[in-house]
């Protein structure tokens, strides 16, 4: 693990700038049906896209949608950080993405359905506000697809 003193002056305060209060507790929703009959998508922040597309820069806010029938070994990740071993993602996508493991659950019909699209942020580079107005556009979207449940894996 990468020590703050490590880091040049400029890193650290680019961190320390990212010291937020404690969340407070969120108010959580009851389940109005059975997993086996929700439509899930996943959401990660692995800066996750496709080869052809623009990457993510590091200070960037935007997402990228992630059609349901993609190849998940074509995706590439621009994510990174001092702090963060990308070889397990080039192993395995699944393991910041993991739409096989959720495929798997939908034949088995442990989840309904997986949503149309899934989505694709850039971790780390910004105060949680930043993301907002992204969070916003996702969850309009999501609604659409008629999701009732998102999976996170935040990288």
């Amino acid at each position: 693990m990468v020590r703050l003193s490590d880091l040049s002056e400029h890193e650290q305060a680019h961190l320390l700038a990212k010291t937020l209060p404690p969340m407070t507790p969120r108010q959580w929703v009851s389940p109005s049906k059975p997993l086996s009959q929700m439509r899930v998508a996943l959401i990660t922040t692995a800066g996750l896209h496709f080869r052809d597309e623009d990457g993510f820069s590091f200070l960037d806010a935007s997402f990228r949608p992630i059609p349901n029938e993609a190849d998940g070994a074509k995706l590439v990740m621009s994510h990174s950080s001092v702090n963060f071993d990308r070889s397990g993602f080039a192993d395995d996508v699944n393991l910041v993405f993991p739409i096989d493991r959720f495929r798997e659950l939908e034949q088995r019909g442990q989840i309904g359905s997986l949503g149309d699209v899934h989505y694709s942020f850039m971790g780390a580079g910004h105060t949680p506000d930043a993301y907002e107005q992204g969070a916003e556009q996702v969850a309009g979207l999501l609604k659409k697809d008629k999701v009732d449940a998102v999976f996170l894996t935040p990288v």
